[in-house]
This record gives C-alpha cells, sequence and structure tokens, in this order.
C-alpha cells in the first residue's frame, strides 16, 4: 500500500521492554478490547450465572454476558452459564443472592442509581457471607442534573455495606482485578466491587492481555468444591433470621472476625496473581514517591495521567510522585501514611463532592482519619511526629476531562505553603485551579488522532475497529475511545485515538493530534476545529464534490487560513455517497459512513506500510476486525464494510499544496 504517510510525533514516555514477562508461567493473550470486554471474558469463564438489570455505563457488560448466554456457553469447568434480569436492580441484586445463597458463583453489572437502588440488599448479601462479584462502572449520580458518564458517588454511597472495593485504571487492570476480586471473596466469604470508570474505561478499547483460560481456572477453583449451598437440606442451619436485643449486637460485631481475614487474604490474592503473571498490584501503587516532596492521591482513570504527568515534572526537577489507591475497602490506611508521612504536602483528588462534609470528601475523611491515628501511634499504625499539609478537590465529575494542566495546577497550588484548601479543576468556578502549561504527554513516537462526526453515522465504531487493527494486526499499542453525551444520536460526537510503541497512560481528551478527521462536514465552518493539529498534519474531511478546487472553496476563510499557518495537508472523499453504493441494506446506509475512514487511515498512517505486509495480508486482518464488530448481522454486511474500506482507500484525494497556498 504504497501512499503518502503521516509521521508519528510527539514527546512522552518509556516503560519496560516486555520481554520480562517471559519468566512467568501465564504473561497473558495479547488483544485489544475496551474494560468492558475485558471483564466479561473474565466473568463468562468464570461465573456460573449472572443476575442483572445493566444500567449505563456497565450495560455492555450484560449484554456481552448475555450473549455468551444465548449462544449456550459454558464455563471452565462445563457449566452453561445464565442469565437473570429481573424488573429492577433492586430484583438483580436479589437474585444474586438468591443464586448465592444456594452455593453458586454469580455476578452483576451495574452503575450509578442502579447500584444506590440495590443497597438494602448489599447489606444482607454480606450479612450472610455471600461471596457475589458485582462489576461496576462507576457513573456520577443524578443531582441538579442526569449524566450517564464516570463519578464515583455510586460507590461512595455503598462503601458502609460490608463489600471489598477494588479500583481499576484501564481495561488491563479492570480484567485483572476481577479475577483477584473473585478469589479473594471466596477465600474470606466478603462480597467484593470490582469497579472502573464508566465510559472513560469500560468504552476505551485499549491494548490489553486476557488471562488465559487456563490460569483462571487455576486461580479461581470449581465453584461446586469452593462454594457453600446454604440451603442444602442435609447440611441444615438458619440464615438470616430475626434477632431481638439479645442476639443482634453479638451478631454484628461477630462479623468482624471475617473482616480482619480480608487485608492478609487479599494480599495473597496480589502476591500470588504476580507469581503467575507478572503483573503486579497491591492496596496502593506509588509513583516516585519515595523522595517526593508534592504528591497527588486518587483513584480511578485519571491516576494514569497523573503518572505521566509526574514523569514530566520530575524531568523539569520538581519532587513530585501520585499515589493510586487501588483498594477503597478494605481501606489501605497503613500503606497510604506509608507512602506520604514523610512529604511537604499532598493533595486527594476525588470523582465527586459531598459539601455538606466540612472535612473533604470520602478518601480524603479516611485519609485524615489514618494520619489522626498515626499522630496518636493507635489502631495499628506506627507513631508519627508531624503530618504533612493536606489540600483536597474535586476532579473530573460526569467525565469532565481532566488534564496534566490541571494536574500540574494541583501540585503548584500544593507547593505554595497557604495554599486554596479545598479545589475543582477544569472548569470556571471561583474554587477552579487554573491551567497554565498544558503538555503533551503521549508515548515517544505516538499517533494521534481526533474526529468530528455525528451520532448514528459509525465513527464511533470505526474508531474502534481501527484500534483492533493497530494493535492486533500492526502490533501497536492502542488507546481508543469516544466524546458523546447521553442523547447520542443525532448529535455531535468526538472521537480519539492514540497509537503508539509502549502503553499509552494518557486518558484524556487529545489537544495535539496528527489526524484531524471530519465526518461532519459543518465542523469544518469553525477555525477551532482545527486547534491541536500538529505543523505538518493531515486533515481527512467529508465532500460531495469530486474537484479539489471546489472543495477549497466550500471552506471557510478564517478555516483555510489555519489550514495554511498549520501547513496541514487536506484530503477528501465522498464517504455519504460510497456507504450508499456500498450498503446492501438501507439501514446501513447512514452507519457505514463512518467506515469508509478506515480506507483514509491506512493510507494516510505509515503502519501498514511498516508492517511488510502485502495488501492481502492487511485486508485480512481488516475483515477479522469488521467480522468482530459486524459478524452478528452476516457475512454480506461484513464484506460491504470491507468494501467500503477499500473505496476510501482508493477514492480519497488530496487538495494540492499549490492550490491551499495560491
Amino acid at each position: 500500500m504504497s501512499a503518502p504517510t503521516l509521521r508519528a510525533s510527539g514527546p512522552g514516555l518509556q516503560v519496560a521492554d516486555k520481554s520480562a514477562e517471559a519468566k512467568f508461567q501465564y504473561p497473558g493473550m495479547p488483544t485489544t478490547c475496551d474494560g468492558a470486554e475485558a471483564v466479561v471474558h473474565v466473568e463468562v469463564n468464570v461465573a456460573q450465572a449472572a443476575g442483572a438489570y445493566p444500567i449505563t455505563s456497565s450495560t455492555t457488560m450484560g449484554g456481552g454476558f448475555n450473549a455468551a448466554v444465548m449462544n449456550g456457553y459454558k464455563n471452565l469447568w462445563g457449566d452453561t452459564i445464565q442469565f437473570f434480569e429481573p424488573e429492577s436492580e433492586h430484583s438483580a441484586a436479589t437474585v444474586c443472592e438468591g443464586f448465592a445463597v444456594a452455593g453458586g458463583r454469580v455476578t452483576n453489572f451495574t452503575s450509578g442509581q442502579g447500584l444506590v437502588l440495590m443497597k438494602e440488599v448489599l447489606y444482607t448479601i454480606a450479612g450472610k457471607r455471600l461471596p457475589v462479584l458485582m462489576n461496576i462502572g462507576a457513573r456520577a449520580l443524578t443531582s441538579q442534573g442526569l449524566n450517564v458518564h464516570a463519578g464515583h458517588d455510586d460507590l461512595m454511597s455503598v462503601a458502609d455495606c460490608g463489600w471489598g472495593m477494588l479500583f481499576g485504571r484501564n481495561a488491563q487492570e479492570a480484567c485483572d482485578l476481577c479475577l483477584i476480586c473473585r478469589r479473594a471473596a471466596e477465600a474470606s466469604f466478603t462480597p467484593f466491587f470490582n469497579v472502573q470508570d464508566g465510559f472513560l474505561t469500560t468504552h476505551t478499547v485499549e491494548s490489553v492481555r486476557l488471562p488465559e483460560l487456563e490460569f483462571m481456572k487455576e486461580f479461581i477453583g470449581d465453584p461446586k468444591q469452593k462454594l457453600i449451598n446454604l440451603m442444602d437440606p442435609a447440611n441444615p442451619l438458619m440464615s438470616g433470621v430475626v434477632q431481638n436485643q439479645d442476639s443482634y449486637m453479638k451478631g454484628k460485631i461477630a462479623q468482624r472476625w471475617y473482616y480482619d481475614r480480608v487485608e492478609g487474604i487479599l494480599e495473597e490474592c496480589f502476591e500470588m496473581f504476580y507469581q503467575k503473571t507478572g503483573r503486579r498490584y497491591s492496596f496502593v501503587e506509588a509513583h516516585r514517591c519515595d523522595d517526593a516532596e508534592f504528591i497527588l492521591v486518587g483513584m480511578g482513570s485519571y491516576m494514569e495521567t497523573a503518572k505521566a504527568t509526574i514523569d514530566y515534572m520530575r524531568a523539569k526537577g520538581i519532587p513530585v510522585g501520585c499515589l493510586n489507591v487501588v483498594a477503597f475497602r478494605p481501606f489501605a490506611a497503613k500503606h497510604i501514611v506509608n507512602a506520604l508521612k514523610n512529604c511537604t504536602a499532598f493533595a486527594v483528588f476525588e470523582r465527586m463532592d459531598d459539601p455538606m462534609s466540612t472535612t473533604g470528601n470520602h478518601l480524603t475523611r479516611e485519609i485524615k482519619a489514618a494520619f489522626c491515628d498515626a499522630s496518636l501511634g493507635v489502631n495499628g499504625q506506627e507513631k508519627i511526629d508531624r503530618i504533612p499539609r493536606i489540600y483536597h478537590g474535586a476532579a473530573g465529575l460526569g467525565s469532565r476531562d481532566v488534564r496534566p494542566g490541571d494536574i500540574i495546577a494541583v501540585i503548584e497550588n500544593m507547593m505554595k505553603p497557604n495554599g486554596q484548601h479545598f479545589f475543582c479543576v477544569g472548569i470556571d468556578h471561583a474554587l477552579n485551579l487554573k491551567r497554565g502549561e498544558d503538555p503533551d504527554l503521549r508515548p515517544k513516537g505516538g499517533f494521534s488522532m481526533r474526529g468530528h462526526s455525528v451520532g448514528g453515522f459509525g465513527s464511533v465504531t470505526t474508531n474502534k475497529v481501527i484500534a483492533t487493527i493497530a494493535g492486533n494486526v500492526f502490533g501497536k499499542d492502542v488507546q481508543a475511545y469516544p466524546k458523546y453525551g447521553s442523547e447520542k444520536k443525532g448529535l455531535p460526537t468526538t472521537y480519539y485515538l492514540t497509537i503508539g510503541d509502549s502503553h499509552i497512560y494518557m486518558h484524556s481528551e487529545l489537544e495535539h493530534i496528527d489526524l484531524l478527521c471530519i465526518n461532519d462536514p459543518t465542523a469544518m465552518l469553525n477555525p477551532l476545529t482545527l486547534d491541536g493539529l500538529q505543523a505538518n498534519g493531515a486533515v481527512f474531511m467529508q465532500s460531495p464534490h469530486t474537484d479539489p478546487a471546489v472543495v477549497w472553496k466550500h471552506i471557510p476563510a478564517s478555516v483555510q487560513k489555519e489550514v495554511r499557518e498549520k501547513k496541514a495537508r487536506v484530503y477528501f472523499c465522498d464517504m455519504v455517497t460510497i456507504a450508499r453504493e456500498m450498503a446492501s441494506e438501507a439501514d446501513l446506509q447512514m452507519r457505514m459512513q463512518g467506515i469508509v475512514l478506515l480506507g483514509a487511515f491506512l493510507k494516510l498512517t505509515p503502519y501498514a506500510k511498516q508492517s511488510d505486509m502485502t495488501d492481502d495480508q492487511v485486508y485480512e486482518g481488516v475483515e477479522k476486525a469488521l467480522r468482530k464488530y459486524f459478524g452478528k448481522r452476516g457475512d454480506r454486511v461484513v464484506q460491504d464494510n470491507l468494501n467500503c474500506v477499500k473505496r476510501g482507500y482508493g477514492d480519497m484525494k488530496e487538495i494540492p499544496q499549490a492550490l491551499i497556498h495560491a
């Protein structure tokens, strides 16, 4: 596929050589998928059933599990898996309770209001010592407005129910922690939440190593040999009985025997997982904290962005670090104090806001209490002589973008002896810390693409297909995700893709891009659309015209000026007409517009050429990726999409530089 290609650009970070993985028995199976798919891979093989009433953003997890059920899938021990969907999330939790009481291994997928609606049942699941695992797409709760995107207030609302709670930052961690939660739950007779950020992780396609079937079977074990049937008439017992004044408190406090064991069991699970896979987890992950004076603390996806930002600031000589909290329950008090006690100041990021708590949000309160214990030398803490300055703030509520510039602003704030005690980032508000420098922290050699489209054009799916091809066919590390509202179809959609040779830590919207894709022609009426396009980058746009001069004439003068200043190249083709001509089914004409972009991607990027693959080999990989997303519609639809890709590759034209600079 000889064609003009874009050079990958952007400074960034390197990670350790992957060859170290060779010494571990189960390094994982390389693929590309989002956080929801990664969890489904685990649960369909390990669980016996799901009781779920999936709510956005957990819906794709429930849908993936149910699809396996419809296909008669059997788990690793030969059980045909089952899916129960009652009339509400509250009833779904009750299904899980009943299935677990009968000695079954069960899972659930939920988010936001769905999780809160379950709360009554969550207490009884814990009280009956049922090792249920629920997979959560953490979501902001409806307050002054409805939001379907990421927030941690749903989890904080059920933090007192007696469940373990682990937070993953990316698809790999969501997958791995699903297994670790399951093993810990069954060893401690304590239910667990496996948490990932809604949309920001559940729907972000990344390079992942899925656990091998043999490893999962060994690590988790046969449910029929591990779980207890509380309804077995041969071994009768009472569960969930009425307890009056003489017995309730005794029963409640007696449960501490189970909870006192959870931390040690979880530690064993972390260590065994590392010994087998080479992927190490712990209660916290401290990044460059040993000699740090200023440390950022938080949970969830933006803590990977924090790692990249910390390395950037270290290179400038600023002594900073970040502490990712993996285990919120059991709360990692000693681990957190040990990591933070020697710094000058630390700031806590939280994806929620509880203004009536005057001492801070949930994570902040827990950390302050841990330092109080440490200052007194009680509750298992070593006595300390000083407490660092503590700052805290709200960040990323409802998936609000959290950028390196925000993290730098927070660090600069805590470097001031009288910095702003409570803050927020990313919005226009009196409490907001304004961004200054906002650096490009993509991996070294990274390539990024941003697209502007309309919900229903198929662009978001195309972005996932491109990521799948870049990862599975060309062997790159990838990250692809959409930004769309709850309205979705018919309204503006932005999608992002980064490709690199090492892990992509950035979990923020892309302000530094090499390729700008315009599926929605109205986007080209606004010069702000070109913001972030790097010098000598490229624009690929939809146009019904075939003459480059006519296409250029229809671009407003202000946008033309931006193109010239950025020395950008502009390519175009009629994606609408191609989709109309290639679609064998009328309802696909709109959705197939986006897939034409894949042809342009193959032509404008160096990856197909660098792979040393023939055209046939490349298209074989393309077809495999298309089949993953469209195979359920039949072979004809897959071929229609493949033909769109080939047309996009062949029909794309460039506006000559002479015309642009005339």
